[in-house]
């Protein structure tokens, strides 16, 4: 069972300075129709991870198993099968964005950009 988050629950969680990894698994083409501008935000988009697997994660992801992880993509499914594949990998501390960044936009701040 993979864990999630909320839209409200990641707002709140931007707005504390403890330290944790948003990681974008979205496509470059996506990136440029919505985008979370914060500086947490490591992208590896989905289909170099299905290539290259580890590899593909980034150094902060890669570094440490325990780091909090937030995974999120479009609507939330992609992000879901990464969140449940680093679960079963080792990282326990990584949840998905329920809805994915386009329920982020509609709930909590249109300025990152809908898309369909």
């Amino acid at each position: 069972m993979i864990l999630e988050i909320t839209p409200h629950e990641l707002a709140a969680r931007l707005a504390d300075p403890t330290p944790f990894v948003l990681l974008d698994v979205r496509e470059a083409l996506e990136l440029r129709l919505a985008r979370l501008d914060d500086p947490r935000v490591e992208w590896s988009p989905l289909s170099r991870l299905a290539y290259s697997g580890f590899e593909a994660l980034p150094a902060p992801v890669r570094a440490d198993k325990q780091a909090e992880i937030v995974v999120f993509c479009h609507h939330g499914m992609r992000s879901a099968d990464v969140t449940a594949w680093l679960q079963s990998q080792g990282w326990m501390q990584v949840r998905n964005l329920e809805g994915g960044i386009d329920a982020y936009a509609r709930l909590i701040d249109p300025k990152v950009g809908i898309y369909e």
